[in-house]
């Protein structure tokens, strides 16, 4: 694989080692069981339930290394409280259209998830915050125009 680095949050750093954690001691197994079950049935060549299991468990396999690898280049994200600008691990409070406000917390890659207001350092609306200071106004180009924010707060 690569030696991306992977920013992380201590919590996300956390779910990382427990799902890792999952795989290896109770998902594998539930496979092994699974594939030798589906052994007995008979016909390896037409057994569509023997090669579920299998491809399941290769893609547990490949999940399994995709967080060992992650884990080799790790960068554990800190938040020291208010900070002058945004970074990876900033919460910013943002305001647009006409008085609207949103708040986004800019972590990894890994971690993003939108719906729940944590962006992507490496999204465009994340990228387009970091290194960015309060009372500043960011253009971010939108697949329906430009949007202009205005950076409320950061901590």
């Amino acid at each position: 694989m690569t030696d991306k680095v992977t920013y992380i949050t201590a919590d996300g750093l956390e779910k990382l080692k427990v799902e890792l954690e999952e795989l290896k001691t109770v998902r594998l197994r539930e496979l092994a069981n699974r594939v030798d079950a589906a052994k007995s049935l008979g016909d390896l060549s037409e057994n569509a339930e023997y090669h579920d299991a299998k491809d399941d468990l290769a893609m547990t396999h490949a999940r399994i290394r995709q967080i060992e690898e992650m884990l080799k280049n790790v960068s554990v994200i800190t938040s020291e409280g208010e900070t002058d600008t945004v970074r990876i691990g900033s919460t910013v409070e943002l305001e647009y259209s006409g008085g609207k406000k949103k708040s986004y917390k800019i972590v990894g890659s890994n971690e993003a998830d939108p719906l729940n207001g944590l962006i992507s350092n490496e999204s465009p609306l994340g990228s387009a915050f970091l290194d960015r200071k309060k009372g500043e106004k960011v253009d971010v180009e939108t697949p329906g125009g430009t949007i202009e924010y205005k950076i409320v707060s950061i901590s």
